[in-house]
């Protein structure tokens, strides 16, 4: 019986969804030959992460194994699979494959942060290959909201594994390549040991609807607005942005394009070949002068991002362009879980101008890129695996997956991130635990969830903060009395004086009767102040705030 093993592991994506990073691996146990799947982020909000930039996957386990590692495939160019390539790719240098829409912006990513765009290779569509150690790798193309999306068709010495990544079945996606159940079906010939799949819509009842399904109704809405129409979409669905410029178009409209992601991705469409028709469009100046019922802007902001075109609209104006009473906006996308609030401010402030909004009105004017549960279903019936395992989706989504292959009549594992999976044998099995996280891009620096940085900050902004500095002589005798800044708070208590007055008093106090041991310790002196600080707080304003003590000694 052999030794080596093959097994699955993903670090991010699995539980979640975002930041994307999966690894498979083949060899002696603890020292397999590796290749990873995506390397995504997701986005920080102010609740729960505030501050942070990015939040990337903690790839520490695969760091200690950089050695080990053949190379790094990219599904596709969203954020959530290619955007932490930069930031990470100093720790695991190892080549990053993709086909050329997502090798371009893979490149552009790398380049920000001075790596080397030869790091990255282009590669073709399956069926031709790339090997990387044990394993020989292919491209097979799949439809999503982005061009050249592909799916992985991962061949090892122990069988056939099929990485969907994020897929849906659509037979006319305008951009991109259409669904080809042939070409799926020959890929399952040989048998499949495992399909790794996208779990994002498996609670959605009916089937995936084509992106060709809206054009007609988004025409209609268009030509019935007499006002200004502005429209906001994902930057990355090239495919949405020109069906919506198309749609303009024919009800009689000049196109504008607003927000750099969303020429950046038209752009590098054109560059790469997978968009060759894209209609005319004018610039915001030549915008600016053309009648407002002869003008459609297509924005980039469908979450609410503060400094997206959107949201610069909605709190006024933008490159000249401003909307008024009787102007249309119109969310073409779907809010991601998470992003509600800022949408809803968007909304508000354009309602507060007389501007109409409409949203997707349950997919009238939006199609989602991922696949739905009958969508499941037909891929399951299609590939026939021996074990299905579900990627891409918080927890609740990857058990209804589980269950619904089981349901299919195939066997499934339910792998959260971290889970290290087995898929010797006829049977997948965990096979072992990897302490797995977050890591934040804060600023220009990578820190670790668990570092206690983020944690503070969300203490001193739910508490406020107070600096406490003292100065002691030789013979630790106070020189003077404490003084306090404090910030965040309350500058007036209970006691209606200044807040500041009343936690100096009550500083000199203390400083005052604590004994001589106390006050040549330190460490003491410091966990004495800080006590009566956040008391007196607490007394004065319910606050018991975060406190730093400064001690100063004269020798």
């Amino acid at each position: 019986m052999s030794s080596k093993k093959l097994i699955y592991l993903p670090l991010g994506g699995a539980g979640e969804v975002g930041m994307n990073c999966y690894v498979y691996g083949y060899g002696p146990k603890d020292d397999e030959r590796l290749i990873v799947v995506d390397l995504g982020v997701t986005f920080p909000d102010m609740d729960g992460t505030p501050g942070v930039d990015l939040i990337l996957p903690d790839i520490a386990w695969l760091e200690e194994r950089r050695d080990r590692i053949e190379a790094i495939f990219i599904t596709h160019a969203h954020e959530d699979h290619v955007g932490a390539v930069g930031h990470l790719y100093d720790r695991l240098g190892a080549p990053i494959y993709a086909r050329a829409f997502t090798a371009h912006i893979a490149r552009g990513k790398m380049a920000e942060h001075g790596h080397s765009d030869k790091a990255v290779t282009t590669v073709s569509k399956w069926p031709e290959t790339v090997t990387a150690g044990p394993f020989t790798v292919g491209f097979l193309p799949v439809s999503h909201s982005i061009p050249e999306t592909s799916a992985l068709v991962i061949d090892t010495p122990e069988g056939r594994v099929v990485h969907t990544g994020d897929f849906k079945l659509d037979s006319t996606p305008i951009v991109g390549e259409a669904w080809d159940p042939e070409t799926w079906a020959e890929v399952a010939k040989p048998g499949i040991k495992a399909l790794v799949c996208d779990s994002t819509n498996v609670f959605s009842p009916d089937p995936g609807r084509s992106e060709t399904d809206i054009a007609d109704n988004l025409e209609a809405l268009i030509a019935e607005a007499n006002g200004m129409v502005v429209a906001t979409t994902f930057a990355s669905n090239v495919a949405r942005v020109k069906t919506l410029a198309e749609a303009g178009v024919r009800a009689g409209r000049s196109i504008c394009l607003m927000g750099r992601a969303m020429r950046r991705m038209v752009e590098a469409s054109v560059t790469t070949g997978v968009l060759s028709d894209f209609p005319s469009v004018i610039s915001p100046e030549d915008a600016a002068q053309t009648p407002r019922e002869n003008v459609m802007l297509v924005v980039t902001g469908s979450q609410g991002e503060r400094r997206a075109a959107s949201a610069q609209l909605a709190n006024g104006k933008y490159l000249g362009m401003k909307l008024k009473e009787g102007d249309l906006f119109l969310f073409s996308s779907k809010t991601i879980p998470g992003n509600e609030r800022g949408v809803i401010r968007v909304i508000n402030a354009f309602s507060e101008m007389g501007v109409d909004v409409v949203d997707d009105q349950g997919g009238r004017y939006h199609v989602s890129g991922h696949a739905n549960r009958p969508d499941l279903t037909t891929m399951h019936k299609l590939m026939k695996p021996q074990v299905v395992i579900p990627m891409h989706g918080e927890h609740r989504h990857l058990r209804e997956h589980s269950k619904l292959a089981k349901a299919n009549g195939v066997q499934s594992i339910l792998a959260v991130n971290g889970t290290m999976v087995s898929l010797s044998g006829n049977a997948p099995k965990v096979a072992g635990y990897v302490e797995t996280g977050r890591t934040y891009l804060d600023g220009s620096v990578q820190i670790g969830a668990l570092d206690g940085i983020v944690r503070d900050r969300i203490r001193m902004a739910l508490n406020g903060h107070v600096v406490v500095s003292v100065i002691l002589d030789e013979n630790d005798e106070p020189l003077g009395e404490p003084w306090c800044e404090i910030k965040g708070l309350a500058e007036t208590g209970r006691s209606n004086a200044p807040l500041q007055d009343v936690l100096e008093e009550d500083l000199d106090q203390f400083l005052r009767r604590a004994g001589t041991k106390t006050r040549a310790d330190d460490d003491k002196l410091e966990e004495g102040l800080k006590r009566i600080a956040r008391k007196t707080c607490m007394d004065e304003v319910g606050k018991k705030a975060e406190v730093t003590v400064i001690v100063s000694r004269l020798e």
